[in-house]
């Protein structure tokens, strides 16, 4: 079993729910174990800006599956929710991205671990210090130590 750690986020449809929803299939993986799960953040758009604001989160997995099976996994998952990839950085129903899985560095056609702008991203690093302060990323540093130079500006926990 190894540590894996996801980012979750949506602003289309009911987000909220749809990370609930999110939250309780990652914890039906196969071979895998949902062992914490970050609070639900509002954070404002990134990118395209002229869409809704997203509401984020992290989810701390234990999970025997290799990393392009999680892969697939999130992808099935965000297709149930009616994922359609339109444009990047785009409105979504649901995204989500596997960051880093404990042990491992992949560069592929279709995945690279861990994340290479995880480190950028408030809307990643918020929710994920929730669940891995000390989570160190190879070539990027620990949470903990990156999330205080992001700009958080209009990033709140919401209940």
């Amino acid at each position: 079993m190894t540590l894996a750690y996801v980012a979750l986020g949506s602003n289309l449809g009911n987000p909220r729910q749809q990370l609930l929803d999110a939250l309780d299939e990652l914890a039906r993986l196969p071979q895998t174990r949902l062992l914490q799960r970050s609070h639900l953040y509002r954070t404002p758009p990134w990118g395209v800006l002229q869409q809704p604001p997203f509401i984020n989160a992290a989810a701390e997995l234990d999970t025997a599956l290799s990393p392009h099976a999680l892969l697939d996994a999130l992808l099935a998952i965000e297709r149930r929710a009616g994922r359609v990839r339109a444009e990047r950085n785009g409105p979504r129903t649901l995204d989500l991205d596997l960051l880093h899985v404990d042990g491992v560095q992949l560069h592929d056609a279709r995945l690279t671990l861990p994340h290479p702008r995880m480190a950028e991203r408030a809307f990643v690093l918020l929710p994920l210090h929730d669940i891995a302060p000390t989570l160190r990323l190879p070539g990027q540093g620990m949470v903990a130590e990156l999330l205080p130079l992001l700009d958080q500006a209009g990033c709140e926990r919401v209940a």
